[in-house]
C-alpha cells in the first residue's frame, strides 16, 4: 500500500466512527467494496481532476422538520458543503452553484460567507472566476414538486454543462418516491426535488459525488442492500409505504461517515494533501465558526430539536476533535 492509500484509509476510518450508532460502518464497508479504493480519496480525486472554469453543481440542506415549516434547516450539511465549495474554489478555480429551497436560502449564504466565499448571481460568479479576483459562489432554488424537477433539471444541465454534481447530506426518494427522515417520517413536503438533477447527470454519464451519515441520503442508491441491512427504518416494510427510508439515488463516488460534515472535512484534506496545500484545509478554528454562524442563523441539531452548535446530537467539542485529528492526520504531507 502506497503512502497515500494509507492516508485515504485513515481518513475512511477516522470519520466512521459510529458515534451515533447509525450503522455506518456496515455503510462504508459496502461503499468500500464496491469502489474497490478508499472513499475520500475517491472522492478528493475527481474533485481535482475539474479544469479552471468548470461549472460544478452542489448541494446540501435539509428541511428538518418539514411538515411544521419549511424555514427549519438543519447543521448538518452546510458547513461541510461550505468548506468542500472553498477547497475547490481555491484550488480549481470553478463556478459552483449550490442548489437548495428558496426557504433555506438566507442561512446556507450565511454560512458560505462565513467562510470566506462572496455569494454573488451566476453571471457575476462566472466574470469571477475568469479574472480570479475573488473566492465565489452561487446559491440559487430548485422546484419543489415531482412535475416540475425532471424538466428542470435537463434544463439545468443543458445550460450550465456541469463537469461535476457533489451533495453531502442533501435526502433522496426512496423507491415509492417518498423522502424520509432517519426516523422513518415522511417529509417531503416543500422540499426541492434536488434529487432528480442526479439522476438526469447520472443518464448522462457526468460524474457524481455524495456524502451521506444515514441511507436517506443522495448517493446511497449505490449501497442499497446495506441501508436494509443496517440502517434502522432501512429495510423494505419498516415505513409507512413499505420502501424503508433508503435513498434510490446513485453517485459515482459515495463517502460515508458518522457525521456528513467529517466525509466533507476529510475529502478536503485528502484534496489537500494531493495538493500539498494546507490552505485549503478546514480547521478547529473555521469549524467552531461556522457551527456557531448556524445557532445564529437558526439552524437546529436535528437530533434533539434544539438550535445549538451540536451537530447530530453530538458535542460542538467533539466535532472540533474530529476536526483536529483530520488536520493531525494530513500533518505529515506538509512538513
Amino acid at each position: 500500500m502506497n503512502k497515500m492509500n494509507a492516508f485515504d484509509n485513515r481518513l475512511d476510518q477516522l470519520i466512521s466512527l459510529d458515534l451515533g450508532g447509525r450503522g455506518v460502518e456496515q455503510l462504508f464497508a459496502s461503499a468500500r467494496k464496491q469502489l474497490g479504493t478508499p472513499l475520500t480519496g475517491a472522492a478528493a480525486d475527481a474533485m481535482l481532476a475539474l479544469k479552471p472554469g468548470d461549472n460544478v453543481i452542489v448541494t446540501t440542506g435539509s428541511v428538518s422538520r418539514a411538515w411544521l415549516s419549511p424555514t427549519i434547516g438543519e447543521n448538518d450539511g452546510p458547513a461541510g458543503l461550505a468548506s468542500v465549495v472553498r477547497a475547490l474554489v481555491l484550488s480549481r478555480n470553478v463556478t459552483c452553484t449550490v442548489l437548495i429551497e428558496e426557504t433555506l436560502r438566507a442561512p446556507m449564504e450565511a454560512i458560505l460567507t462565513e467562510s470566506g466565499l462572496t455569494v454573488l448571481p451566476y453571471r457575476e460568479a462566472v466574470l469571477a472566476t475568469q479574472d480570479k479576483s475573488l473566492a465565489t459562489v452561487c446559491v440559487e432554488s430548485f422546484p419543489l414538486t415531482n412535475e416540475e424537477a425532471p424538466q428542470a433539471a435537463i434544463d439545468l444541465l443543458d445550460a450550465r454543462q456541469p463537469a461535476l454534481l457533489f451533495s453531502t447530506e442533501r435526502v433522496g426518494r426512496n423507491r415509492n418516491g417518498i423522502y424520509y427522515s432517519m426516523r422513518g417520517i415522511d417529509y417531503g413536503m416543500q422540499r426541492a426535488r434536488i434529487d432528480f438533477v442526479f439522476d438526469e447527470a447520472h443518464r448522462r454519464g457526468i460524474k457524481t459525488v455524495a456524502v451521506g451519515d444515514g441511507g436517506n441520503e443522495i448517493g446511497m442508491g449505490l449501497v442499497k442492500s446495506a441501508v436494509q441491512q443496517a440502517v434502522k427504518f432501512g429495510s423494505d416494510g419498516s415505513c409507512e409505504c413499505g420502501g424503508g427510508i433508503g435513498a434510490v439515488t446513485k453517485t459515482d463516488v459515495l463517502v460515508t461517515a458518522a457525521c456528513s460534515n467529517w466525509g466533507c472535512y476529510a475529502i478536503v484534506a485528502a484534496m489537500a494533501a494531493r495538493e500539498k496545500n494546507p490552505r485549503l484545509l478546514h480547521t478547529p478554528e473555521m469549524e467552531a465558526r461556522l457551527l456557531r454562524r448556524g445557532v445564529s442563523v437558526g439552524l437546529i441539531n436535528s437530533v434533539e430539536g434544539v438550535t445549538d452548535a451540536n451537530v447530530d446530537g453530538i458535542p460542538f467539542e467533539s466535532h472540533l476533535a474530529v476536526t483536529q485529528l483530520i488536520n493531525t492526520v494530513v500533518r505529515s504531507f506538509f512538513y
